[in-house]
């Protein structure tokens, strides 16, 4: 799950998320700038070249900018998420645009009445496997759920799903660790 939109957001992030979410609140555009993070998302997962223009401290924040901006048009971004990306970029924060979307997408689905959870399935689930765990985690969480599904083969069956700094873990790697410690100490 490299370069995944993961772990704890920066207090910097935070803040960065909590100002797009207002912006694109008062624009009545919440859900327009939730698909272009989600646009943008897809393209840091295959695009080593972009992580790695964002995440180099060689290049000017302007440069940066005017590079990032560049791409998010090309991906057909609205205008206000263009500009979301670009002053991060201008302001050195550019190689936290995962944590800021991630932030974003958890602000827009509070917004909603619900939680935004990442669930990693060891396997692509079928549409009953995924139903089946969003249910359980709604019930588990008392919330409407919005599940992000990916998959991480290295899990080898189950899944892990993360809520916020929450983890429920019921992965078989998770459990083949577990075996291989209680060995080790016996």
């Amino acid at each position: 799950m490299a370069d995944k939109f993961e772990g704890e957001a920066s207090e910097a992030a935070g803040r960065y998320a909590r100002a797009i979410f207002d912006l694109a609140k008062e624009a009545k555009q919440l859900e327009a700038v939730e698909q272009d993070f989600a646009k943008f998302a897809a393209a840091w997962k295959t695009s080593a070249e972009l992580r790695s223009v964002a995440r180099s401290p060689l290049i000017e924040p302007v440069e940066k900018a005017r590079a990032l901006v560049a791409v998010a048009q090309k991906l057909e971004i609205s205008d206000l998420g263009r500009k979301a990306i670009g002053a991060v970029a201008q302001n050195r924060r550019a190689a936290e645009l995962p944590a800021i979307a991630s932030v974003y997408r958890t602000l827009v689905a509070r917004e909603r009445g619900a939680r935004q959870v990442e669930v990693v399935f060891a396997r692509k689930p079928g549409e009953q496997e995924k139903s089946a765990v969003v249910a359980a985690l709604s019930e588990k969480l008392g919330a409407k759920v919005e599940a992000e599904i990916s998959v991480d083969e290295g899990l080898i069956g189950g899944f892990v799903a993360r809520v916020g700094s929450r983890q429920f873990d019921a992965s078989v790697k998770a459990k083949l660790d577990a075996l291989r410690l209680a060995l080790k100490s016996a």
